[in-house]
């Protein structure tokens, strides 16, 4: 995959706004960085699908820390995330893994799934 230093850094930057309050509170927001057949495997347990909607005050606000953060491309329109993600709230660290598929819109996520961890 070409330019991979900026892609990495491209997909590192969609994956903090999915971070940021004004992000996570905007359902127009929200609908672009996830493709339509978006579903999450959450750290909680529960599984989710953008077809069952987004709230009216989007996805909720999260105060979470990424770091370590790699890319794994699988094709020239799909690319693995894996990261680890600190909440400051629940004092919970999990692993994350994200799949982003290109398309006429752009870098879009497609799946996501949070492991609980250990520090």
């Amino acid at each position: 995959m070409k330019h991979e230093f900026s892609l990495k850094e491209h997909l590192h930057e969609l994956e903090e706004r999915l971070l940021k309050p004004e992000i996570r509170t905007s359902v127009e927001e929200i609908s672009k960085l996830l493709a339509d057949d978006f579903f999450e495997y959450g750290s909680s347990g529960h599984v989710w699908y953008k077809s069952e909607g987004i709230g009216e005050e989007g996805i909720g606000v999260v105060r979470m820390t990424l770091s370590h953060f790699e890319i794994h491309p699988l094709s020239e329109e799909a690319v693995l995330t894996t990261y680890r993600i600190f909440n400051e709230k629940s004092l919970q660290h999990t692993l994350r893994s994200s799949i982003w598929k290109y398309s006429q819109n752009g870098w879009q996520m497609f799946f996501h799934q949070g492991t609980p961890t250990r520090a």
